[in-house]
């Protein structure tokens, strides 16, 4: 069995720059071994994703619940886990800490922290105390023997700032603190992404979303990480949605075609 220092390891030498690391993002244990048969090196848990299967949107899911699904898809497969702890549910660096502190003790090879506040009329932190929140992050992540992958998130983009300059001078002060990956989700072009990735000397993460350039293409800019969100599980949830329209606006019942297949698939992987 492999350990959870080989797994962390493992995980932050599968962050190549022109060879980014496909890291796919399961919302269940049966997702999570689906996935890990399909030949995916590594997962993430989706904050979204893991909400919806909760009956709940992103942002309802407190830090004990977040860590436990964290332990749930550690527990489903030998591959490396990183977990979406969304703002390391604490506003302050001490309750960061400890929230970076208990997830290494589910398991994990890595886990991200964001800097979204949850406070519309101010979304993202003073660049002052997000710089301290990810240093007291990196610190709890790095004090154990397992030295988890700690990525750091600016998230400007995605709540109506989009300030390129502000978001890699937030990027440089999280990579100054220390931080293993650094992440802007919500970037879409492409010489915007050249230019967050020249201007860090950290692995870095690209969202893929509409607009978002290709995979060849973001290798050729010298991405690291290709993660997809809540955009599997909202996919599967978009097919459910579909299937039952179907059966109860036509009564027919052509979704059995991609039923079958996911039958396979399952079968395959467990």
């Amino acid at each position: 069995m492999t350990t959870q220092q080989e797994k962390a390891e493992r995980f932050l030498e599968l962050h190549r720059p022109g060879d980014p690391l496909l890291l796919p993002n399961p919302w269940d244990q049966g997702s999570a071994k689906l996935l890990a048969a399909m030949g995916f090196q590594a997962l993430a848990t989706t904050s979204s994703g893991f909400a919806a299967t909760l009956g709940r949107l992103d942002g309802s899911v407190s830090r004990e619940e977040a860590l436990g699904h964290a332990a749930a898809i550690v527990a489903a497969t030998e591959l490396p886990v990183s977990a979406d702890l969304e703002n390391g549910f604490a506003d302050d660096p001490d309750g960061v800490a400890r929230t970076i502190g208990l997830a290494a003790e589910t398991g994990l090879a890595g886990c991200s922290v964001e800097d979204f506040t949850g406070d519309d009329d101010r979304p993202v932190y003073d660049i002052a105390l997000a710089a301290e929140r990810v240093a007291a992050a990196v610190a709890a992540a790095h004090a154990g023997p397992a030295r988890l992958v700690l990525t750091a998130r600016a998230e400007n983009y995605l709540y109506g700032r989009e300030d390129l300059a502000d978001t890699i001078t937030r990027l440089q002060a999280y990579q100054a603190a220390g931080a293993d990956v650094l992440y802007a989700p919500g970037l879409t072009s492409l010489a915007d992404i050249r230019q967050v990735v020249t201007a860090v000397d950290r692995p870095v993460n690209v969202l893929a979303m509409p607009g978002v350039p290709s995979v060849k293409e973001l290798a050729e800019a010298g991405v690291s990480r290709v993660s997809v969100g809540g955009a599997l599980a909202f996919a599967a949830l978009g097919a459910l949605a579909d299937a039952a329209a179907e059966l109860r606006d036509k009564g027919t019942y052509g979704y059995l075609a991609s039923s079958a297949a996911g039958r396979q698939a399952i079968q395959r992987a467990f």
